[in-house]
């Protein structure tokens, strides 16, 4: 599908409702994938990935009659509609701020206990602080290379540059978590 992209993006804008089938099968995960990384568990949040995901592939759709490639690949106008819904749920969330009800729930929950909350918000914290030692860009990349899983070329394609550069920019980011680990390791030492 990557390699005819391009075609099948044409055939969906004229209507042909294969196309539009394929191009829905070929962007769900992805975009799925790209929400998941992106929103991970969002605390008192409405919206879920799948819901996210959901929202960015209409969109999507909507859009695709006006959509025009002006040199930017398909992936990444499909990638720029999924980081603005993100941002949306992200802002949304900053915004609710309701208080928790006082009662207690009836039925024994299944949820992790308070040591593991505790564990994964010290790793959650501790692995934001390490990203933050990073570019926007050099972040974006490692997200699309590292947690999505996705290729040097499909991450090139989404970005908008070429495959080695996106293979360089990581290898730098990389490095440039090396060195703030060793860091942070030294100063704790």
């Amino acid at each position: 599908m990557r390699d005819n992209l391009d075609e099948v993006v044409g055939a969906a804008i004229r209507g042909d409702h294969r196309a539009l089938d394929e191009l829905l099968r070929f962007l769900r995960p992805l975009v799925l994938r790209y929400c998941r990384a992106k929103l991970g568990r969002v605390p008192r949040s409405v919206s879920t990935a799948d819901d996210v995901a959901q929202e960015v592939c209409l969109a999507v759709f909507k859009a695709l009659p006006t959509y025009q490639q002006l040199g930017r690949p398909f992936l990444s106008f499909v990638y720029g509609i999924a980081a603005h819904k993100v941002a949306d749920v992200h802002r949304a969330n900053t915004r609710d701020k309701s208080d928790p009800t006082p009662e207690a729930p009836e039925v024994p929950t299944t949820e992790d206990g308070p040591e593991q909350l505790a564990l994964r918000h010290e790793l959650v914290e501790r692995t934001g602080a390490l990203l933050r030692v990073l570019t926007d860009r050099q972040r974006e990349i490692i997200v699309m290379r590292v947690v999505l899983g996705m290729s040097a070329q499909e991450t090139a394609t989404a970005i908008g540059t070429t495959a080695e550069a996106i293979r360089v920019a990581q290898h730098r980011a990389l490095n440039r978590l090396r060195k703030s680990l060793a860091a942070c390791r030294a100063a704790a030492a």
